[in-house]
């Protein structure tokens, strides 16, 4: 979970640094991701100068199930 308080710093100084997230192209917003820790993923989308995070995910599970998750 540490992880999670060093990442979000960055994200607001730098939005763009999560790659575009695969597994949601096509998607009303382009969804940004970025690897916490081993196994979570944190996917988010910029909505102006506003951050939204939309999914701590677990990469273990179904990656099918995120896209159903998000939108």
């Amino acid at each position: 979970m540490d992880d999670i308080y060093h990442v979000v710093p960055l994200m607001s100084k730098h939005p763009y640094l999560g790659k575009e997230e695969p597994l949601l192209e096509g998607a009303s917003v382009v969804y940004r991701s970025l690897v916490v820790g081993r196994l979570n993923k944190l996917v988010y989308h910029i909505n102006g100068n506003i951050i939204e995070i939309v999914a701590l995910w677990d990469t273990r599970r179904e990656p099918k199930k995120l896209a159903e998750r998000v939108e």
